[in-house]
């Protein structure tokens, strides 16, 4: 292996060989029929494909490429796909802004994309490459629809919806933060429109219970569980005679139902317009809604804020006294709680206190102390009825259960349970979508477009921008359309789909994204589901995590899947700033993956992205930690230089034995480091970091004289070692050193007994200051030690003519002489 004139270090050139030798041999493509007895399914959330990658996807893919090498080489068959999440309103924004269709511009974008994951070395199988707008996707994209249509979990009404007036389109309620589009940030309004929905609220008990049995990041369940948000009472019945109108209210404390005073509603209450319609108050009301729907529901949910509202003019009838009560519309009522609206119970309810004070509403205590006391109001504790005709004296914890009842007889309340958690809007009014599957008769009503019509191809159009309706309307040759049943005329629907929808199935599609007659074979999903390990942002934890979960429970109920659950262990990456701040092209201070890789190669990129903390949490970019990676890389390239140069069995002067053994001892450590820190724990900074320790030990090994035989088992151990973090360094130097290809080969075990120390090195202090060390038998007692360090000359020295008077033992760490 001696090389006269040893290669200079040209990160790109040994990445180009590499890499030309993965692309060739296929090397990380994998098969669903091949006999495998340990797979692994290891997934990260797929790329939306606008603009160029950044650091952030990067890190993402670094950290799921580092998981899926270690698996390899503990001897998993390995699944690692990729695809593209294509559709969307930033690539049909982009098309608006510049003219050129946003096909043109997503595939364009989608090359970038894969250019630059190619050039990073990320092991992918190709093979399985999926995007979102091809025509093959979207056609099972639309089946799916259609079986949840058929199975009544897709349906089509009226509603109350979340618009944004900038991008035209409806909004999820999970795309409206603090009242503003997730996107844009325009103030979302509220409007009726005839929408598709999925009935996700069908799943909510069981997406909140099968949270438990999820190997997932606590903070991410805990998400979820708040965002379902499930709660146990009553629904209550309170009549508006004048508008001829029923309000359903939840209430969790039905035992106050007779101190309710007022109904309150949102400001988004659905029925809010007819119920104020022809009153005195409906401009006021309508005024005030609007204004109410423009503030942030984070600050109008704030208990600290006071509360706003103005009445109606319409009053509700009391289900059990038959009073009337007024019909009040409140800021502090907010319509994804519930049914967006409440009984104003203010002697029991801190908001409800406030709130009737400002509009000098009636306050009516209905729960006393056990003693017979009125407690200060408000009082939202337990006691015992008062006021509330025969439930007088029950105590409040038994007579929520017996107004429940009394409702239940009369017809006008039962027991249930709530959750926030509101059915999945799917309809959007924009071009770049998935179309839905459904043709408009006028005799026979909604009709399914059948299965083997699909895809409905999504037509070109020359205008994408928003008009308030689909942009597809004016296609009208597609538009007009033969009834599937009847063979009459028919139109199409022309609201295209959420782009959530195409990105809740797509790990299904990897499994046999080549199979063109369904959309996985249930043999393929059985192989590689659910995934093993699910990789990507925290920010996706209620969309993106929340809408897999309801999909692959209600495709598994209609018998296609075998599994219920799409990730079995989740990983969420945190983000990278710089200078502090959150990376974007406004505030120059983005770091461009692409300009990374031309100065240093793909590989120090890589590794310093796992290098820079846990990564789990978020981190601050430096130019400085970059650059020591890279000098990290070049200093084991120059070890491997001097073991391929050297011409004898010996590099160096002389070779000392225990030198020797420590070199050896250092090597198993790693080993035990590296593989402890990646099986499960995702600790890369900390492997890289002991990685750089032995890379040191090497250095000092190779300047003071040592075996060759030794020093190559260290350095091809380290490269071994190094594989997940920076693949290419790592086989280039590995096969320099063996003659090997490091990825074809098992983990490194260390050798047990080189981890067993025999001796250990003690601080020796006199009178608490550090003075030596000394090394001892590492089972040495405490008396051993105490008369070793009494031997040593330093000690004797410092001893003569006066006494030891106390020997402190630490033990494992030092051993402190006291001197009198």
């Amino acid at each position: 292996m001696t090389e006269l004139n040893p290669p200079q270090f040209d990160p790109r050139a040994i990445e180009e060989r590499w890499q030309k030798l993965w692309r060739e041999e296929r090397t990380w493509e994998v098969s669903n029929t091949l006999a495998a007895d340990k797979r692994a399914y290891v997934l990260e959330m797929l790329p939306y494909t606008s603009g160029e990658p950044h650091v952030g996807h990067l890190k993402n893919y670094a950290v799921g490429d580092a998981v899926a090498h270690f698996l390899r080489r503990q001897g998993y068959y390995v699944l690692h796909p990729m695809g593209f999440d294509a559709f969307g309103l930033p690539a049909e924004n982009h098309a608006i802004r510049t003219g050129k269709h946003p096909r043109i511009s997503t595939d364009e974008s989608i090359a970038s994309f894969r250019e630059q994951f190619k050039q990073w070395g990320i092991s992918i199988d190709w093979s399985r490459e999926i995007s979102t707008h091809q025509p093959t996707y979207y056609r099972w994209t639309q089946w799916i629809f259609l079986q949840l249509f058929k199975a009544g979990l897709a349906y089509r009404k009226r509603s109350a919806v979340n618009w944004c007036p900038s991008d035209a389109t409806v909004l999820a309620n999970e795309q409206v933060v603090d009242g503003q589009c997730e996107r844009c940030g325009s103030l979302v309004e509220l409007k009726q429109l005839e929408q598709w929905f999925f009935r996700i609220t069908d799943y909510a008990e069981r997406l909140l219970n099968d949270l438990d049995g999820l190997d997932w990041p606590a903070h991410v369940k805990s998400m979820q569980r708040t965002w379902i948000g499930r709660s146990e009472g009553a629904s209550v019945t309170f009549r508006c005679a004048e508008a001829d109108s029923e309000i359903q209210v939840f209430t969790t404390r039905p035992d106050t139902l007779f101190g309710a005073t007022f109904i309150a509603l949102s400001p988004e209450y659905p029925d809010l317009e007819r119920l104020t319609s022809g009153t005195p108050e409906e401009a006021a009301v309508r005024e005030y809604a609007n204004a109410a729907r423009r503030a942030g529901h984070s600050d109008r949910g704030n208990d600290e804020r006071p509360k706003t509202g103005v009445v109606t003019g319409r009053h509700a009838i009391h289900p059990l006294t038959g009073n009337k009560i007024p019909i009040v519309v409140a800021d502090y009522v907010l319509m994804e709680y519930g049914t967006g609206a409440i009984m104003g119970v203010p002697a029991h309810d801190e908001r409800d206190f406030d709130f009737a004070q400002r509009l000098r509403l009636p306050i009516q205590p209905v729960i006393g102390l056990a003693d017979g006391a009125t407690p200060e109001l408000p009082y939202a504790g337990e006691g015992v009825v008062i006021n509330s005709a025969e439930f007088d004296g029950v105590p409040s914890r038994d007579a929520g259960a017996q107004v429940t009842a009394k409702l239940t007889d009369i017809g006008q309340g039962e027991a249930v349970v709530s959750y926030k958690l509101r059915d999945w809007l799917l309809s959007r009014q924009r071009y770049w979508g998935c179309p839905i599957p459904i043709v408009y008769c006028d005799g026979c009503g909604l009709v399914p477009v059948p299965e083997d019509q699909l895809p409905v191809p999504l037509p070109d159009v020359e205008d994408y921008a928003p008009k308030g309706k689909s942009p597809l309307a004016t296609a009208e040759d597609w538009v007009h359309t033969e009834c599937p049943q009847c063979g009459g005329p028919g139109r199409r629907e022309t609201d295209t789909m959420d782009t959530f929808v195409d990105s809740s199935w797509y790990y299904l599609r990897y499994c046999d994204p080549n199979n063109s007659n369904e959309p996985w074979s249930k043999e393929a999903a059985r192989a590689w589901m659910p995934v093993d390990q699910y990789i990507g942002g925290v920010e996706h934890a209620i969309l993106h995590l929340l809408y897999s979960r309801f999909l692959c429970k209600a495709l598994a109920d209609l018998d296609f899947l075998p599994v219920q659950e799409p990730f079995g262990t989740l990983f969420t990456q945190g983000m990278i700033t710089k200078d502090g701040a959150k990376m974007s092209k406004s505030k120059g201070n983005t770091v461009s993956p692409r300009s990374i890789v031309e100065k240093y190669g793909a590989d120090t990129g890589r590794c310093y992205v796992l290098f820079m903390g846990p990564p789990e949490h978020g981190a601050d970019w430096s130019d400085e930690g970059l650059e020591g990676v890279h000098r990290f890389f070049k200093r084991v390239w120059r070890y491997t230089d001097q073991i391929t140069s050297a011409g004898s069995d010996l590099i160096g002067t002389a070779v000392d034995p225990e030198r020797d053994l420590a070199l050896r001892r250092k090597t198993a450590w790693a080993i035990q480091k590296v593989t402890e820190d990646m099986s499960g724990r995702f600790a890369f900074n900390t492997a890289i970091s002991a990685l750089m320790a032995l890379s040191n030990d090497c250095s000092r090994a190779l300047q003071d004289g040592i075996a060759k035989k030794t020093v190559t088992e260290a350095v091809s151990t380290l490269a071994s070692l190094l594989l997940p973090f920076a693949p290419h360094v790592s086989s280039e130097i590995y096969h320099r050193l063996t003659g090997k290809r490091v990825w074809e080969e098992p983990w490194p075990v260390a050798d047990e007994s080189l981890l067993r120390s025999e001796t250990i090195t003690l601080v020796v202090q006199i009178n608490a200051k550090t003075r030596a060390e000394m090394s001892v038998p590492a089972d040495a007692s405490e008396d051993e030690i105490r008369q070793a360090v009494q031997a040593l000359p330093l000690v004797q020295q410092e001893v003569e003519g006066q006494s030891i008077k106390r020997i402190i033992v630490v033990p494992g760490r030092l051993v402190n002489v006291l001197i009198a």
